[in-house]
């Protein structure tokens, strides 16, 4: 065998290994509207708020008024099971996700004890609140939305990329955190995960 020969029956080793490697890794994630994730600004995010975000620990409680007038405030909704989706009208992902999102929380009833909560980052839109009320009557949307005008919620969870949705369970932990754009079967199983 020439040195040629052995040269390239390595190279396609080292190739082979690192494609089965990559899918390795890729096996069992889940991207259930194949968009990209629209990342925001990092300098933004606040250094060191990592408090509070891993996995069964507390979610950081918040308090902020909906589109609608009305107050949401995350700890007097324990007992549930909370879908908290951060998003903006700008987002690409956020577009192909919202369908998803109203077809899911349109089939939830009382006895399902799920709260489906979407925080605009309205500090991100650049015509503020009236972009947010066009998007929600464009898409029919009719699950709370909280207005996070100042950030400061989104900073707290240490959200960079949108959507990111976290899956708090009925004690207000973090079950789970997901980055990118979901579908409506996805969040039924996320849903069904948690306790």
């Amino acid at each position: 065998m020439s040195r040629k020969t052995l040269g390239y029956i390595i190279t396609a080793c080292i190739i082979g290994t690192l494609i089965f490697i990559m899918v390795e890794n890729t096996v069992g994630q889940k991207k259930a509207v194949e968009t990209p994730i629209t990342q925001v600004n990092p300098e933004d995010a606040v250094q060191g708020e990592e408090e509070g975000l891993e996995q069964y620990s507390p979610a950081p409680d918040f308090t902020l008024e909906t589109l609608a007038g009305e107050t949401v405030t995350l700890s007097e909704l324990k007992g549930k099971k909370v879908i908290l989706n951060f998003w903006a009208t700008w987002c690409p992902p956020c577009k192909a996700e919202m369908p998803h999102m109203e077809s899911f929380y349109s089939k939830l009833t009382d006895e399902d004890q799920i709260e489906l909560i979407a925080v605009n980052v309205t500090e991100s839109e650049r015509r503020g609140i009236g972009e947010v009320e066009t998007f929600v009557d464009s898409y029919g949307l009719s699950f709370p939305i909280p207005l996070d005008q100042t950030a400061e919620v989104t900073h707290k969870y240490g959200v960079i990329s949108m959507p990111t949705t976290f899956m708090i369970d009925t004690q207000g932990r973090i079950a789970q955190k997901v980055v990118g754009p979901l579908d409506e079967k996805t969040l039924n199983e996320l849903v069904d995960f948690m306790d």
